[in-house]
């Protein structure tokens, strides 16, 4: 059928550590290389998560070396499945925060399983960080201005009705629809000849990624010095041991 799925299983919430970006990465580039391949499904194996974000873990008391290689493999990510020749489609079955939001925002269709208790959106404030240029140029893309503004000022994450009341999300389907209705979705999209498509998505979203590249050693070194304050190690310390009293 031209199309592959790829699926998140990077136990226990698919967060983008280092590896799992740079695996990432490497089977979005064999997909983009090979020709019968026109599109690709996003979705998790594991339940109620789609992907928690990025891996607090490689942000915390680490070397600015290290920092400096995560952030770029985070960049990369970003600039290759947003400026994926292929068609991507995110069926989102579960929660999806920060990271796991710019994931699914990345992509040119996203189904979520219509389930209340799962949330999504860029709630990086909430954990006293800023989201980058990009992650905000990317959600300003697809929910507007004034929605994006409020919403990332605030580090909302955003109920299932409330995501697809915003655009944030295109559809919500029950849990035992969504790979049936991903499958129907991108037939849609594979219905039109791939070239017209691909020059019409390029020219959408070139000036978004042309600016990460033409900053991209600048957002690194920004992305260093601000996560090596003393200040925000120490909120990032206090979130990891909040996780870890609600795991217990």
């Amino acid at each position: 059928t031209g199309v592959a799925t790829m699926k998140f299983k990077s136990p226990p919430v698919n967060s983008l550590s280092l590896d799992f970006l740079t695996e990432f990465c490497i089977s979005l580039e064999k997909l983009e290389n090979d020709r019968a391949c026109r599109g690709v499904i996003l979705t998790s194996a594991i339940p109620k998560i789609f992907s928690s974000g990025l891996d607090i873990t490689e942000m915390c008391g680490k070397s600015m070396e290290h920092y400096a290689e995560f952030w770029r493999a985070v960049q990369e990510m970003w600039l290759r499945l947003y400026g994926s020749n292929m068609v991507t489609v995110a069926a989102v079955n579960g929660s999806s925060p920060a990271g796991g939001c710019l994931v699914a925002l990345s992509c040119d269709y996203r189904i979520m399983v219509e389930n209340p208790k799962f949330s999504i959106g860029l709630n990086e404030a909430q954990l006293g960080i800023v989201a980058p240029f990009w992650f905000k140029d990317t959600f300003v893309n697809v929910v507007g201005h004034r929605v994006a503004e409020r919403s990332l000022q605030l580090g909302s994450l955003h109920p299932t009705p409330e995501a697809h009341r915003f655009g944030l999300v295109d559809e919500l389907v029950p849990e035992d629809k969504l790979q049936e209705k991903a499958a129907a979705v991108m037939a849609q999209w594979l219905a039109l000849p791939d070239h017209a498509r691909q020059l019409t998505k390029s020219m959408m979203r070139k000036a978004v990624l042309d600016r990460l590249v033409a900053h991209r050693e600048e957002d690194i070194q920004n992305f260093i010095s601000f996560i090596s304050k003393e200040s925000i190690q120490k909120s990032l310390r206090m979130y990891m041991e909040m996780l870890k009293k609600k795991k217990s």
